[in-house]
C-alpha cells in the first residue's frame, strides 16, 4: 500500500520516495508507483494533482540525453496502489521526432534504467493547482452541509476539476434559498473556523457518528469536520482553516434530475471568474457608453432594434425577391434567382411561385460566407436528380424530395448557371 503523504500533512508539497514498480504504458509515458507519495490521485469526484518528478538511480542523479525529469500528468488509485503516469521531459520538445531508431532504443533503454523498482525519487507538487483544488473542496463541503443542515438534502454527486465545480442535490432548491445558502458559506469562511481531520477506526466510532457519505468505507474512516457546519468522510486535501478559503460565489443553477446542479467557485477562481466578470461589463460600458446600472435596460433596447430592422430588412428582400420572379418572362422554362442574404422563408415562397409560372427549373442562390444556400423546386423534373448531380460536381450539401430541394454549395455562378441550363 503507497502511504499517502497527503493525508498527514496537504500543505508539504516536496518528498523523496522510492520506485516500487515501473511499466510502459505508451510511446513517451510510464506508469510508477512508489512506497510513498504526495500526489493525490484522481478520486472523490475530485481531478488529480500535477507536478514533476527528478528520478535518480541509487543515491546518485543520473544525467541522461535530454531528460532528467518527469511530468506527472495522472495519477490514479487502485485497490490502494497509487499509480503515476508520467512523461520525460526533453530539452528540446522536438528532440524524440529528431533522434534516429538507434538513438531512441538507447534513450528508452536508459530512461527504462532510470525508473527501475529501488531508485530514488524526487516529487514536487503544483501548489498553486494543489491549494485551488483545496479551496474548492473545503468550500464544497461548507456548502453542502449547510444545504445538507437546513433542508436535509444529499450531494449525490460532486465534480471538481480545473475549470468546474459542481454539486448534484436531491431536493429542489429555489434561487432565492441558494441565495440565502452563499451568504451563510462566506460568513462561514469569515469566522475561519478550523478545519478537522480525524479518523474513525472501530465499527463502534462510526455509529456513534452522524456524518455524510455517498458510499459506505471500509476500513478506516477519515472525516472531514467544519464544527457547526459538517461533518463528512472525505479522502481529499483540505484547507487549515476556511478564511484560506477567500470566497465562495455560486456561479449557476440548473434543474437536474429531480433536484439542482448547483455550479461554484472559491478563492483564487472565485475571483478571476470575477475579474473576468467585470472586464465584460467594463467593456461593455465603454462601448455603449452607459453607466453599469443601465446595460440591461440599453441592450434589451439594441435587441429590439435589431429585430425591428430584420423584419423591414427581410420585407425589403422579400419584395425585391418576388419582384426579380416577376420579372421573368414565362415563355422561360427555367427561372434562376442569385441574390443576396435572404431568408429561408422568403426564398421558398419565391421559389413556389415561380413553379406556378414556369416548367422547368425555378430556384433561389442567396449568398453566404462561403457560396450559396439554395432552395430549387420544380413541377417537371425530379429535385432529387438535381441534387445530386451538384452534389458530383460541387460538392453541394443538402436534399429534399423529388418537387423540391434545399442546401449550399461553394460554386461560382457561372458554374452552377452552366448545370443548371444544361
Amino acid at each position: 500500500m503507497t502511504k499517502a503523504l497527503y493525508d498527514i500533512e496537504p500543505y508539504n508539497t516536496d518528498f523523496d520516495a522510492i520506485i516500487l514498480e515501473s511499466v510502459k504504458v505508451d510511446d513517451d509515458k510510464y506508469e510508477i508507483v512508489l512506497d510513498q507519495t504526495q500526489f493525490f490521485p484522481e478520486q472523490g469526484g475530485q481531478t488529480p494533482d500535477v507536478g514533476i518528478m527528478e528520478v535518480q538511480e541509487g543515491k546518485t542523479q543520473l544525467s541522461i540525453r535530454k531528460c532528467q525529469q518527469f511530468e506527472v500528468v495522472d495519477v490514479q488509485i487502485r485497490k490502494d496502489e497509487i499509480y503515476h503516469t508520467i512523461c520525460p521531459i526533453f530539452e528540446d520538445e522536438n528532440a524524440a521526432g529528431e533522434l534516429s531508431e538507434e538513438e531512441k532504443k538507447n534513450r528508452d533503454a536508459k530512461i527504462e534504467r532510470l525508473l527501475s523498482p529501488g531508485n530514488n525519487v524526487n516529487g514536487f507538487v503544483d501548489w498553486n493547482h494543489r491549494f485551488s483544488n483545496m479551496q474548492q473542496h473545503t468550500g464544497e463541503h461548507i456548502f453542502s452541509g449547510l444545504v445538507h443542515g437546513t433542508f436535509g438534502y444529499d450531494n449525490v454527486g460532486f465534480h471538481l476539476s480545473d475549470s468546474v465545480v459542481t454539486m448534484d442535490f436531491n431536493g429542489v432548491i429555489t434561487p432565492e434559498q441558494i441565495r440565502d445558502i452563499e451568504t451563510r458559506a462566506n460568513e462561514v469562511i469569515y469566522e475561519n473556523k478550523e478545519v478537522e481531520i480525524s479518523y474513525l477506526k472501530t465499527d463502534e466510532e462510526k455509529e456513534s457518528l452522524d456524518y455524510r457519505s455517498k458510499i459506505e468505507i471500509e476500513g478506516d474512516v477519515r472525516i472531514v469536520t467544519i464544527p457547526g457546519v459538517d461533518v463528512c468522510a472525505c479522502c481529499a486535501p483540505h484547507v487549515k482553516r476556511t478564511g484560506e478559503i477567500g470566497l465562495l460565489k455560486v456561479m449557476s443553477i440548473q434543474n437536474y434530475k429531480g433536484g439542482v446542479r448547483v455550479s461554484i467557485l472559491c478563492g483564487k477562481r472565485g475571483l478571476e471568474a470575477f475579474r473576468q466578470a467585470d472586464k465584460v461589463v467594463s467593456d461593455l460600458v465603454n462601448e455603449l457608453n452607459s453607466p453599469a446600472e443601465e446595460l440591461l435596460g440599453n441592450v434589451l433596447r439594441i435587441q429590439q432594434n435589431v429585430y425591428d430592422l430584420k423584419q423591414s430588412l427581410g420585407k425589403y428582400m422579400y419584395d425585391d425577391l418576388m419582384k426579380q420572379a416577376g420579372d421573368i418572362p414565362e415563355s422561360e422554362a427555367n427561372a434562376i434567382i442569385f441574390t443576396g442574404e435572404v431568408d429561408n422563408k422568403a426564398m421558398r415562397e419565391c421559389v413556389n411561385a415561380m413553379v406556378k409560372k414556369h416548367d422547368g427549373i425555378c430556384g433561389v442562390f442567396a449568398e453566404n460566407d462561403k457560396g450559396y444556400n439554395f432552395i430549387i423546386g420544380s413541377k417537371t423534373i425530379n429535385c432529387t436528380e438535381i441534387a445530386a448531380l451538384l452534389r458530383e460536381k460541387c460538392n453541394a450539401k443538402g436534399g429534399g424530395k423529388s418537387e423540391m430541394i434545399q442546401g449550399s454549395v461553394q460554386a461560382t455562378k457561372k458554374d452552377l448557371m452552366g448545370l443548371l441550363q444544361d
